[in-house]
């Protein structure tokens, strides 16, 4: 027991370095996962050796406990209400990718075991079973990573919805039919055959599965419902994953001596357990929330574990196999999403796009192999290290894939390249006495303002106005073609309409604008009107943060109310050339101008002297004039 605790404390140092470099993999465009089994990889016995051989094996608990969250995530993320409305295209792709994909990989993977080094002296049998096995796990995709890439592009539509659906519904169907080729495999390489017996105990295998899981979505509700705090429900939550586990290895024990041989898959029982919470209990919420919370560690342990396990020497003698798996799988999925998309009777772009949007993989895939590492001794970590190496290529080139795909398709509202003028230029939308007064005072400070409302009568009640007014019929790409602009600066949205609020807060995000700013009619529409990245001011609670602010730091409330006139606060726009790279610490500003914080790819940075500036960062400065306009015009616009 002291040298597990010495090992699992080993294991949690090399965990938190693997975490910072799938950090750095992410920064350069890598998936995260990928520095995660590298680090595991560096650590283990093969380079390092900060852990021994046997880490692996003697850490299969924390295996088990991340695969049971795995498994959590997997099935609360096929939420039925959401794909009803595309079941149909989504059965069709996903059955035509079953029935083209599957057997071609079987196949390909069988006639390739005579050239993978560990399986190349084995009989027919093992090499079917690795077929079996392997063609059925390739086809695992990645609900985790097609949602981040979404979200990233901020995709919607119905092939976004459909290649969500098809997705998730993707490793619902693969850990069943996994549960049924271990079956078979089992029954092949143990020489019992195929028998009205054989099919007897696999529908049994499933049926227990059924029940055990339906009993772990009842025992999580239970959990979830009562008055604990996250915390307490969080680890019941990890320590019912690995019971999962650990009920199944010992009923299939126990059972081992006796007339049958039970064997309920612990991945379906978990994924039915999360499936259930998720669709017919009221705990989807906080059900999402905690697995929100303990997915990232998770995640890390399990990568960079499954990384400690790789044989580097397998994996470098299986890389050419590996890549072609890699471009048999691709093109097997997109073959299947074609016919599918076809049969669906999808548009010509969603037909030609469909499999490109369907590469990616990670981690159900590698639970998968690592299950097979457990369940046959002598396919073992070779197999897993074989599996590995295409996941790794799947999810190093899927989500550039399903990127292009959506943009193909015209679903992704990706920003455009955002134009730079000396000028600040900002639309107001929704003209009244507010708006109005904004207008003057951004007038005063050298913005050039325009208002513009789809009301005509408050159009023709601020006419003679010192600010330009305009009427629009309605918020579309059209009507706002000359108002949002790639030179538009901020947008500042007051509409009497939410909808509108949010068509227009879109179409500027999609022109690159970040600065936006929208005061919801309806408190309930914040989320929503924030999706783009918008700052959303609630009147009542501005001006009780604001009286706040004023109690406890009365002089930095004068500065933002314009009653403090020696000092004002600018944001700055670097894009300067020459300021590009510098350290704060080497531009020379006047003395009286002081950074405040840096605002780069939304990520807010407390600057110090060694900070070190970008162009395009947003820079907020304070001081007096006329030291920050000659701040602004050294810095940017």
């Amino acid at each position: 027991m002291t040298e597990l605790i010495l090992l699992t404390f080993s294991f949690l140092i090399v965990a938190l370095a693997a975490k910072k470099i799938g950090q750095w993999f992410s920064a350069i465009g890598l998936p995260y996962i990928t520095g995660y089994l590298l680090a595991g990889a560096v650590a283990g016995p093969f380079i390092l050796e900060l852990l021994p051989k046997t880490a692996a094996a003697d850490l299969r608990w924390i295996d088990e406990v991340s695969l049971g969250v795995i498994a959590f995530v997997a099935g609360s993320e096929l939420y039925i209400k959401e794909i009803r409305s595309r079941v149909g295209s989504i059965s069709r792709i996903l059955g035509l990718v079953l029935l083209i994909a599957l057997p071609l990989g079987g196949v390909s993977l069988f006639v390739l075991t005579n050239y993978i080094p560990f399986t190349a002296e084995m009989p027919v049998t093992q090499r079917l079973a690795v077929a079996i096995l392997g063609g059925t796990i390739l086809l695992a995709l990645s609900p985790p990573s097609t949602i981040a890439v979404i979200k990233e592009v901020k995709a919607k539509g119905n092939f976004t919805r459909t290649l969500l659906g098809v997705t998730v519904s993707m490793d619902v169907v693969i850990i069943v039919l996994f549960a049924v080729a271990v079956a078979v495999s089992s029954a092949i390489m143990t020489g019992v055959g195929f028998s009205p017996t054989f099919l007897l105990l696999l529908v049994v295998d499933l049926g227990l599965a059924i029940v055990a899981g339906a009993l772990t979505g009842l025992i999580l509700h239970a959990v979830l419902s009562a008055p604990f705090h996250n915390l307490i429900k969080a680890a019941a939550i990890l320590l019912l994953g690995y019971g999962i586990f650990a009920g199944s290895h010992w009923l299939t024990a126990i059972s081992k001596g006796m007339l049958i041989q039970v064997h309920a898959e612990p991945l379906l029982i978990a994924l039915i357990g999360g499936f259930y919470i998720t669709n017919y209990t009221t705990s989807r919420k906080p059900f999402e929330e905690i697995l929100h919370n303990i997915s990232s560690p998770v995640y890390v342990a399990f990568f960079t574990l499954t990384g400690v396990g790789l044989k580097l020497d397998i994996l470098l003698a299986t890389l050419p196999v590996a890549l072609a798996l890699f471009f048999i799988r691709f093109l097997g999925i997109n073959l299947g999403a074609f016919v599918g998309s076809k049969l669906a009777g999808e548009p010509k772009a969603f037909t030609r796009f469909a499999g490109l949007a369907l590469i990616t993989q990670a981690g159900i895939a590698l639970g998968l192999a690592r299950e097979v590492a457990v369940e046959f001794p002598v396919l073992g970590d070779a197999f897993s290290t074989m599996v590995i190496s295409v996941v790794v290529l799947n999810e190093i080139f899927g989500p550039m894939f399903l990127k292009e795909a959506l943009k193909r398709v015209g679903e992704a509202n990706l920003p455009e390249a955002h134009g730079t003028d000396s000028v600040r230029n900002v639309l107001i939308l929704g003209i009244e006495d507010q708006s109005l007064e904004l207008a003057r005072s951004l007038q005063g400070s050298g913005w050039q303002v325009a208002l513009a409302d789809t009301d005509q009568e408050h159009v023709a009640h601020f006419q003679e106005t010192d600010v330009p007014v305009h009427y629009v019929s309605a918020i579309t790409e059209d009507t706002m073609a000359e108002l949002i602009t790639n030179t538009t600066d901020a947008v500042v949205t007051l509409l009497a309409d939410d909808a509108d609020n949010l068509k227009a807060l879109e179409l500027a995000y999609k022109r690159g604008i970040t600065r936006q700013v929208v005061r919801p009619n309806d408190l309930s529409q914040s989320d929503a009107l924030s999706e783009f990245g918008a700052l959303v001011v609630d009147p009542t609670s501005a001006m009780v943060n604001l009286l706040e602010q004023t109690v406890r730091a009365p002089q930095s409330a004068a500065i933002l109310l314009h009653q403090d006139s020696g000092r004002e606060l600018v944001q700055v726009t670097v894009s300067n050339p020459d300021i590009d790279g510098q350290l704060v610490r080497d531009v020379r500003l006047p003395n009286d101008v002081l950074f405040l914080d840096v605002t780069r790819d939304g990520d807010v940075i407390l600057p110090n002297g060694y900070t070190r500036l970008k162009e395009g960062d947003e820079v907020t400065l304070i001081g007096r004039e006329p030291s920050l306009s000659d701040a602004v015009m050294k810095l940017g616009f």
